[in-house]
């Protein structure tokens, strides 16, 4: 009975307040906040080979011809990527952060990765703030670019951002 009777007055407790109540608010006006533009330099390091490789294949490819292939990345690869950022170009120089992820080899005539790598920085005014990739990477071009479409921490809500990358291989 004491159930009954508070389900129904929580009822009548809801009837009232949508027959008082009204079903919007007041519209105001919209305000956009001003935009804020930074510029991020930093240095990824993807190493595949050597003793302390940073990225590790996780699959290879058995029917296209990726055990044939003289590529450390044959179509088909599947690997796992831990690789440092830095300050400066130099592997050893002051560390600032992970890039964590996969990425596929999924170019057939073009060497080119589809990659989902999380940026994340572990000190500096970033510290605990990422953002995450998720695009087509051709990596024999100098200069690219790759989609960017989410970010943790000071990078929540990033809006048209683009993320360019330069390579120099070493």
């Amino acid at each position: 009975m004491g159930q009954r009777t508070g389900i129904v007055g929580f009822s009548r407790y809801l009837c009232i307040t949508f027959a008082l109540g009204e079903y919007y608010s007041k519209t105001r006006p919209f305000t956009p906040k001003q935009e804020v533009v930074t510029n991020l330099h930093f240095f990824f390091h993807d190493t595949l080979t050597s003793p302390n490789a940073s990225a590790v294949l996780i699959a290879k490819p058995t029917l296209t011809g990726g055990d044939n292939s003289s590529s450390p990345s044959p179509f088909g690869s599947l690997f796992a990527v831990d690789d440092p950022l830095t300050v400066g170009p130099d592997p050893k120089s002051e560390k600032i952060g992970n890039a964590r992820g996969m990425y596929v080899s999924s170019g057939k005539d073009v060497p080119t990765l589809t990659m989902y790598v999380d940026f994340g920085f572990t000190s500096g005014k970033f510290n605990g703030s990422s953002f995450a990739v998720f695009s087509r990477n051709t990596i024999m071009e100098k200069e690219r670019e790759v989609a960017v479409v989410g970010g943790r921490g000071r990078f929540r809500r990033l809006e048209e951002w683009l993320y360019s990358i330069h390579t120099q291989l070493t």
